[in-house]
């Protein structure tokens, strides 16, 4: 908004400096951000539901569907970054509100890769896909104002 201001009164004509100029120049327009986001999200989804056409098709089908599973969250999560730029979604990804549902989400990405490719485990790798999957909701459903609570309190319903 400050640059259309300058531009708009005849003030764009300061000098820039080399950390201002590199930071113009490597920026995306919003049409390249939206692209990317949506290039990288779609990318995800197909990954993940590859690996779940794999879990019936192929022989090792459960190995196949935590890689792809996992990889397809991962290209999910870093679809965000086009939108709000990788340092951005960092700081908000280790806000102090979603600290510990990164942290599980990180987790479980690694301990699903390790169960599949190192342990070769199905139930190991198969629990590892399911508590991420539970995992990446927790996380995503911290961007929404208020849903933790309103999931933990539809939780405490069913419970008692």
């Amino acid at each position: 908004m400050d640059k259309l201001k300058k531009t708009l009164s005849g003030d764009d004509d300061e000098e820039k400096g080399i950390v201002s100029s590199i930071s113009d120049a490597s920026t995306l327009s919003w049409s390249t951000r939206i692209k990317g986001f949506a290039i990288c999200f779609i990318l995800g989804i197909s990954f993940s539901i590859l690996g779940s056409c794999l879990l019936w098709l192929a022989s090792n089908g459960l190995t196949l569907f935590a890689i792809f599973y996992t990889l397809g969250n991962i290209l999910s999560l870093a679809s965000t970054c086009f939108l709000m730029g990788p340092l951005s979604q960092l700081k908000k990804m280790f806000a102090q509100t979603r600290i510990f549902a990164t942290i599980l989400v990180i987790v479980m990405l690694i301990l699903t890769l390790v169960c599949a490719f190192a342990l070769k485990n199905a139930g190991l790798t198969l629990l590892c896909c399911i508590v991420q999957f539970l995992a990446m909701t927790w996380y995503a459903l911290s961007y929404i104002p208020f849903a933790r609570d309103a999931v933990k309190k539809c939780f405490e319903s069913c419970v008692s």
